[in-house]
């Protein structure tokens, strides 16, 4: 723990930290509020299918636009724009509600601006966190950005699955509008500009020369067998969450018992693992092999999704939702410490917006092929091809040769 008391005491990360994760879960709520308003409609299956799609898909897009903004602008200034934006958005559907003139749609245009904005704080925290600490205190600071998002993720959809059947789903909206504000005065707070001046990049040639000095490019950083292997296994593991997103929220609506405060157990369990996962892989000193660590957990964390062929044993499904948080969390640190290692400074924007978007674009294939599961019936299936999806990705990586090497040295091509 004394690590992560010394890290918090960088003021201009703390405000930045505790911001991020107000605004996450505030993230957290509006997932479990937005499926609550669509199951709610005449076609809920057709509904939360198309809502899943459009809260996931257009990252990909906002995730090909947002990495060059974030390296040629002020991160705190674009990230405080983001909130400003979002905040309004969500509070269109409370303030039309209140009014009794909400559109139907209106959801899902929520949902698509969520999704078209996702990756600029998504690129933006890891692409600012070299920026606010020491390089010594990377797997520290990737920790708390993954207990950030973790936190919230126990902290927003319980409170949302109680709220809902409270106060209203539009209700629920206006508190994540108000947490959007609040990051937003948190970065307003922070007194360092977190922009990145390009500076000419050692690169190491398999020749055995001399290091030179040569401008890094993208198209480098992207060739790097490293972080190509653990992006593509990253992506497999997110198309059996995508999954997951259509999965859980249907079952909690047709299956389980205590609906909507069901689905804000389940991805409160989930997110519950997820920290400790995170707390222990911040603590402990790095892995002497990453890539070995990853593919480890990774595989093990697959065999949380076939806690669904015990469907409906609530308790079942959490114990899974809690190993899958508990086992990814691990992964999501050392990977992202490794790629920070690995990328030069002035390529982390651009590289973690393309890498984040290549892994955030697998999530719509998932809730794509979770809907014929749910016309048919076959929950069963389902786990089985999302475990298989998870879970191999990480035995290749064991296997692979790339265990031996990969240490985190920064564009080493050897």
């Amino acid at each position: 723990m004394r690590r992560y008391r010394r890290i918090l005491t960088i003021a201009d990360f703390r405000w930045f930290w505790f911001g991020a994760t107000v605004s996450s879960i505030g993230d957290g709520m509006t997932f479990v509020a937005l499926t609550w308003l669509v199951l709610s409609g005449p076609d809920p299956a057709f509904g939360l299918a198309l809502l899943a799609v459009l809260y996931t898909a257009p990252a990909v897009l906002g995730g090909v636009l947002a990495g060059p903004i974030l390296d040629h602008f002020d991160k705190r200034t674009i990230l405080i724009i983001d909130s400003v934006i979002r905040a309004a958005v969500m509070a269109s559907i409370p303030a039309t509600a209140a009014l009794d003139v909400m559109p139907a749609f209106l959801p899902f245009v929520a949902a698509a601006t969520y999704g078209l904005l996702k990756m600029i704080p998504l690129a933006g925290f890891p692409a600012a966190i070299p920026s606010l600490v020491p390089e010594s205190e990377l797997d520290s600071a990737n920790a708390l950005e993954s207990l950030s998002f973790s936190v919230a993720g126990i902290v927003g959809p319980a409170a949302a699955g109680l709220m809902v059947g409270v106060i209203g789903a539009p209700a629920v909206l206006a508190i994540d509008s108000l947490s959007f504000l609040i990051f937003a005065l948190a970065l307003i707070r922070i007194r360092q500009p977190l922009n990145t001046r390009e500076q000419p990049t050692l690169i190491t040639h398999n020749s055995g020369a001399e290091p030179v000095a040569e401008r890094a490019s993208i198209r480098r950083v992207l060739r790097d067998p490293v972080i190509i292997a653990t992006t593509i296994a990253f992506m497999a593991f997110n198309v059996a969450e995508g999954m997951l997103l259509v999965l859980a929220p249907w079952l909690a609506k047709t299956t389980l018992t205590g609906g909507a405060a069901s689905l804000g157990l389940l991805l409160a369990l989930l997110a519950t693992g997820e920290i400790i996962g995170a707390v222990l892989a911040g603590a402990v000193r790095a892995p002497s092999s990453p890539i070995r660590a990853i593919g480890s957990v990774q595989a093990f964390a697959a065999v949380g999704y076939l806690s669904l062929l015990l469907t409906p044993d609530l308790i079942a499904l959490g114990v899974g939702f809690l190993l899958i948080g508990l086992l990814s969390a691990p992964m999501t640190v050392w990977a992202q410490s490794l790629r920070m290692r690995r990328i030069p400074s002035e390529l982390h924007g651009r590289t973690f917006a393309v890498l984040r978007t290549l892994m955030q674009g697998t999530l719509p294939l998932g809730t794509v092929l979770a809907t014929p599961f749910i016309a048919t019936d076959r929950i069963g299936t389902a786990a089985v091809v999302m475990t298989s999806l998870a879970g191999l990705p990480g035995v290749l990586l064991l296997l692979s040769r790339l265990r031996k090497g990969a240490t985190g040295t920064k564009l080493d091509n050897s």
